[in-house]
């Protein structure tokens, strides 16, 4: 599985997903202007790179069933 360069793809991708996660949890935390400012688009940005990585993960499984 580790030689199929899609893996490291759905891997990043969920590193993305994570990194943005702890962004947000990390201004909500501190709270201030930053989360004034940016909480909503982090969000925004959050689901939108968890349903990419959903969906990267998905034809990961597909792709490795048929074969």
């Amino acid at each position: 599985m580790r030689d199929d360069p899609l893996f490291y793809v759905v891997a990043g991708a969920c590193l993305v997903v994570l990194l943005i996660l702890l962004v947000g949890v990390g201004g909500f935390a501190k709270g201030g202007e930053f989360n004034r400012k940016h909480a909503n688009r982090l969000m925004r940005w959050r689901i939108i790179a968890q349903f990419v990585a959903v969906m990267l993960l998905l034809g990961f499984v597909w792709i490795r069933s048929r074969g």
